[in-house]
């Protein structure tokens, strides 16, 4: 019996002017969770499609148990029993779940579709999987994490023996990464094969027994999880050292820029009162549910507010569109930067500069000279990797989409930046860069919130931290002095 059920060796990927994977090997074993790693550019995504038959090597060799296999089309991966999961879904939306799970290999009886036994065989499987999904249910009406429990079904539908999940918990809560953690297991368990890619390093210590690094399109180095320090693995990653993943400095206070006080929404938050001071970082901490985004959402009239009072300036201001916030002088950096921040088929000029266009408009119309030369200055005071201004989002990475949302924040005159979730689905190495970008963004006066779910993250940035629960802001403790378990314990306590 071969070592290995799926095996690639010295595997090379070209196009036009780049070598996308240059001599890379892996190997994933029977029942084994295996992570796949490295910062975005790294070669993973054209790894994934040659697995599964959408790119053909122009040299090296795949193997499925022990014997040499070829794809020509995604058809014939399939046919091997192996598929994929993506971040974003390939869901049909407008059909029904079971339609979606069986749409390749429909049930019939005799010339016609057996749809009672399609939905009872979905039903199965989506109980199977511990999710009391309505099999005949639209799937665009489902949330993400759903989503995604209905393309595993399919999966396991079509038996395959080999699964790739590419970035699944990217666009989940903590409590949903926690449901795809355990199904993943039980797939494992039932002798599935996995292929986990992810940015989060904390998805590879709860899931997978060895991970592969890639780097710059090249294999670096496969590593036991077990006893593997995260410092080494960073350093494999982004092929340097990385002493202190997040640089906090100490920066000299001004004044409270933004005061927040008894602030209420029926049903959302209540009496939620807090301070932001120029150059502090103001941490916000909770579970989910807390009432974080939709508390900064009505604070930049994206949604409104029942009864409290918002000071910018020792002035008091009610925002009934984001526009006026930005006018003000407060800026928010989305969750969700895809859907809310960046108009992705755009290029890169127009998103830098859509929400302060006024300053680029004339009677002669729009200075499209002005509007490039504003995101070429921006992409290189941010360290954006971009071709030229004309590249379109969709074409960046996540981080450097990221950067680009940031970029269209700091082309308006702000005093307050508000960030929600701004590492979210990028690598570590930009992670680190996104980090320095917001140290210095405080060194030059701005008053920033950082929202964040990542609890090293808020504890590393942060001045204090505000830590919310139920929708109430009980507390605000000093960064310095407390530890990711005081805070998950106050959360903890505050949610009962």
């Amino acid at each position: 019996m071969a070592e290995y059920i799926l095996e690639l060796k010295d595997i090379v990927k070209r196009f036009p002017g780049v070598t996308a994977l240059d001599h890379v090997q892996f190997q994933l074993k029977k029942g084994e969770i295996h992570a796949l790693m490295g910062e975005n550019g790294a070669g993973k995504s054209t790894f994934i499609k040659i697995i599964t038959g959408v790119h053909i090597p122009e040299e090296g060799h795949i193997f499925l148990n022990g014997e040499e296999v070829f794809f020509s089309n995604p058809l014939d991966a399939s046919a091997k029993s192996i598929a994929a999961i993506y971040q974003h879904s390939t869901a049909y939306p407008h059909l029904t779940v079971a339609e979606n799970i069986f749409i390749s290999h429909y049930e019939k009886k005799g010339m016609f579709l057996n749809w009672p036994t399609m939905y009872e065989k979905a039903e199965k499987l989506l109980r199977d999987l511990g999710s009391e999904i309505d099999p005949r249910e639209e799937i665009g009406s489902l949330t993400v994490a759903e989503q995604q429990v209905v393309e595993i079904a399919k999966a396991i539908s079509a038996n395959a023996e080999i699964l790739i999940m590419d970035e699944p918990t990217a666009a989940l809560s903590e409590r949903e990464c926690e449901q795809l953690y355990r199904i993943t297991n039980q797939l494992k368990e039932k002798g599935t094969s996995i292929i986990f890619i992810s940015h989060r390093i904390e998805d590879m210590y709860r899931l997978a027994s060895r991970v592969t690094v890639f780097r710059d399109s090249r294999y670096i180095a496969t590593y036991d999880v077990e006893g593997l320090k995260k410092d080494k693995l960073i350093s494999a990653m982004v092929g340097r050292e990385i002493a202190d993943l997040y640089p906090k400095r100490e920066i000299e206070q001004g004044d409270v820029v933004l005061k927040v006080e008894g602030l209420s929404r029926q049903g959302v938050f209540k009496d939620v009162s807090f301070e932001v001071h120029q150059g502090e970082v103001l941490g916000f901490a909770g579970l989910v549910g807390a009432g974080r985004t939709e508390l900064f959402e009505s604070i930049y009239g994206i949604a409104s507010f029942d009864s409290g009072k918002i000071c910018l300036n020792g002035r008091e201001v009610r925002f009934r569109h984001p526009e006026e916030a930005i006018r003000a002088g407060v800026g928010y950096l989305p969750e969700d930067r895809q859907r809310h921040g960046l108009v992705l088929s755009w290029e890169v000029f127009k998103n830098v500069t859509l929400s302060t266009l006024g300053k680029y408009t004339s009677l002669k119309g729009i200075d499209s000279r002005k509007e490039k030369e504003a995101a070429r200055k921006s992409s290189e005071d941010l360290s954006t990797k971009i071709q030229s201004v004309y590249d379109t989002a969709d074409s960046l990475s996540g981080g450097n989409q990221q950067k680009v949302v940031v970029s269209k924040l700091l082309d308006a005159d702000l005093k307050v930046l508000i960030l929600d979730e701004p590492t979210k689905g990028v690598d570590v190495g930009a992670k680190a860069q996104i980090y320095e970008i917001i140290m210095d963004l405080a060194e030059k006066g701005y008053a920033i919130v950082l929202i964040s779910s990542e609890m090293p993250e808020v504890v590393s940035m942060s001045d204090r931290i505000a830590i919310m629960a139920n929708g109430r802001l009980p507390k605000i403790v000093d960064a310095k002095s407390t530890t990711q378990e005081e805070i998950l314990e106050i959360a903890l306590n505050l949610n009962k």
